[in-house]
């Protein structure tokens, strides 16, 4: 319990200092989201306080519905969950890094991120007497192969980008060659126009390189079903401001700078309408044994990691607020001296 008690000593001095008090007035708001093993926060607007300075504002919770392919942070802007907001900072919790070590990086963090889905047509018949039927076993082969050569041939190295197909059926007997196959995959870019051009050429290949085998081939990008989600862009100057206070809150030499990475993260549609950050913190203990990654099914949260983040997350919103108060206060007496 000590390093629980160490955290929440050093919270409410980050926060605050030892001689000053917290008090949330309504009608200003902060707003956390929680979804899964990620939390949100967003600090809004703050009014003119008395001394001893006050960190003004209301605790939102706000529960975002289908984070993981269903894009629910854009249902959440499209309802207004984000309007007066002036900054929005997400938490991720991550088994690689060190208990009580955070990580994060301005500017492209993840990658922009799209699905699709092909069919892909021929004439089916028995295995026996291939030469009678249109196989589209061997189309939709030749088209997997063909998409691997979007990024290795087509993209600029520099431009990071993925095309991976992970589903591929087609009949069900071993000595039948099906009617049809489908195949399903996802695309990554770090760029818009990276993105829309592999976007475009994968139902190019998809289409042209069926017709070569004689089949007919449609695509499906499911937008409807799982909206494209953007490029998650970290505020440079919210950067500053969390190495700032993640380091009074966890120790400097706790802060590290995360890679970039291919992964995708419906966040990115809250940083397309305000200032945004989102970063990692470690919750890799050796005494707890190996922790798999998050998408894993054995999957497992480290609870020590729960003071380490509730601590970062309200120091950041309550320091963003103190933070606004300052600046709207020092700009009214600008003005002031102007008249």
């Amino acid at each position: 319990m000590n390093h629980r008690l160490n955290l929440l000593k050093s919270l409410h001095n980050s926060l605050l200092g030892p001689q000053i008090q917290a008090q949330w007035i309504p009608g200003q708001w902060i707003q956390i989201c929680r979804s899964a093993s990620r939390s949100w926060i967003h600090p809004h607007r703050l009014a003119s306080t008395q001394r001893p300075l006050l960190a003004q504002g209301t605790v939102v919770l706000v529960f975002q519905p289908a984070e993981e392919g269903g894009g629910g942070a854009k249902k959440m802007v499209d309802a207004g969950a984000l309007e007066n907001v002036n900054a929005i900072f997400g938490l991720h919790v991550s088994p690689n890094l060190p208990i009580g070590v955070a990580a994060g990086r301005p500017g492209p963090l993840m990658a922009a991120s799209g699905t699709f889905e092909a069919e892909i047509k021929g004439k089916g018949g028995h295995a026996a007497i291939p030469q009678h039927t249109i196989d589209p076993i061997i189309a939709a082969s030749n088209v997997i192969v063909s998409l691997q050569h979007l990024v290795s041939r087509e993209a600029d190295p520099l431009d990071s980008q993925v095309v991976t197909v992970a589903k591929f059926q087609g009949g069900d007997a071993f000595n039948v060659i099906p009617d049809a196959a489908t195949i399903a995959g996802t695309f990554r870019a770090f760029s818009r126009e990276g993105f829309r051009q592999l976007k475009q050429r994968i139902e190019e290949v998809i289409v042209t390189q069926a017709r070569v085998q004689r089949c007919n081939a449609t695509v499906n990008f499911k937008e409807d079903e799982r909206p494209f989600y953007p490029v998650v862009v970290n505020d440079k100057d919210l950067h500053d401001y969390f190495v700032e206070v993640a380091g009074d809150v966890l120790g400097h030499e706790n802060i590290k700078d995360q890679k970039p990475m291919m992964g995708a993260e419906d966040f990115a549609f809250y940083g397309e309408v305000v200032p945004a950050y989102f970063l990692w913190i470690g919750m890799h203990d050796e005494s707890k044994g190996k922790l798999e990654n998050v998408h894993s099914p054995f999957f497992r949260v480290n609870e020590d990691v729960l003071p380490y983040g509730a601590a970062l997350h309200a120091s950041l919103a309550t320091r963003y607020l103190l933070k606004l108060h300052y600046e709207t206060t020092k700009q009214k007496e600008i003005q002031h001296d102007e008249l």
